[in-house]
């Protein structure tokens, strides 16, 4: 019998991807009552195809629970570059979850936290039962492929993953996940907003932690760096320090998931309801072909 494996779904990745790719040329998707569900439609859209591609035989989808978490705490410019959620969007946060709980999944956040820090967290639980994947298309999260954790990166089309286990994070980004927080401690991060070094590109940086391992490796022989690199990194101590806490996901949020709490059952009668609601006539045969092979 097949291991159990577990699908943690990073549900804003997938809610905010389903937006824009279903509002081409400025058409929404909305309700013959007038409710916009483009978002959501992309959303089912994405977690039908992970599921028929990777066949958990668990779900959970992990949410952010609004701007403010322990990173804007420390540093207030974390994320603050990001744009106001566009407005046929904002109904949507709550109808998303409506939805994903009419599949039977557990809705999980926490206030302070983002998803990222629930997915790690639940990650480090779940994997003492069964093999973990992670949804997503954040390539921070590449940080917590573990024996038995594989980050699945979305890619554009459909059914285009890349997964990552630690074979293939060494191969293709020569670090490994450890290695991957030091990375963006050094490099920063323009999507969250968080500068690392200045001048310091991901190139350099990758060279810098193959040959000395970690940034406490790199300031141990700051004396054998080239002057240039060893001026930008000695001007930028603080700030370093401080992007690398901002890029570590946290494994200890205050959150908890069984495995009996989260085991795909899908109820196709109550789905098939649910998407003649939301008029997604089009996907009740997806879900209908879906757990014919579940």
């Amino acid at each position: 019998m097949a291991e159990n494996k577990v699908l943690l779904v990073d549900g804003m990745a997938l809610l905010f991807r389903g937006y824009f790719a279903n509002s081409y040329g400025g058409y929404i998707r909305k309700t013959k009552a007038g409710l916009p569900t483009n978002a959501v439609y992309g959303f089912v859209k994405y977690l039908l195809d992970a599921c028929k591609t990777f066949n958990p035989s668990h779900v959970v989808c992990c949410w952010d629970m609004g701007s403010k978490t322990f990173r804007t705490d420390k540093f207030n410019d974390y994320k603050g570059n990001r744009p106001e959620a566009p407005a046929d969007l904002i109904p949507q946060f709550d109808l998303v979850k409506e939805v994903v709980t009419g599949f039977g999944i557990p809705n999980i956040g926490v206030v302070g936290y983002e998803a990222d820090d629930c997915i790690g967290t639940l990650s480090k639980q779940l994997s003492a039962h069964m093999e973990v994947f992670v949804l997503t298309g954040d390539h921070d999260m590449l940080q917590l492929v573990d024996e038995r954790v594989k980050v699945v990166i979305m890619k554009k089309g459909p059914s285009n993953y890349a997964v990552y286990d630690a074979d293939k994070l060494l191969e293709e980004k020569q670090l490994t996940a450890k290695q991957f927080i030091d990375l963006k401690g050094l490099i920063g991060d323009t999507s969250d907003n968080y500068p690392g070094v200045k001048g310091i590109g991901e190139k350099t940086a990758t060279k810098l932690l193959v040959e000395y391992l970690s940034i406490e490796g790199i300031l141990e022989n700051l004396a054998l760096l080239p002057k240039g690199v060893k001026a930008k990194i000695e001007a930028e101590l603080e700030m370093l320090h401080l992007c690398r806490e901002l890029a570590t996901i946290h494994c200890g949020a205050p959150v908890a998931c069984t495995p009996e709490q989260c085991l795909w059952q899908p109820d196709q009668a109550k789905i098939a309801s649910m998407f003649e609601e939301l008029e997604f006539n089009s996907l009740v045969k997806d879900v209908t072909r879906l757990i014919a092979v579940s």
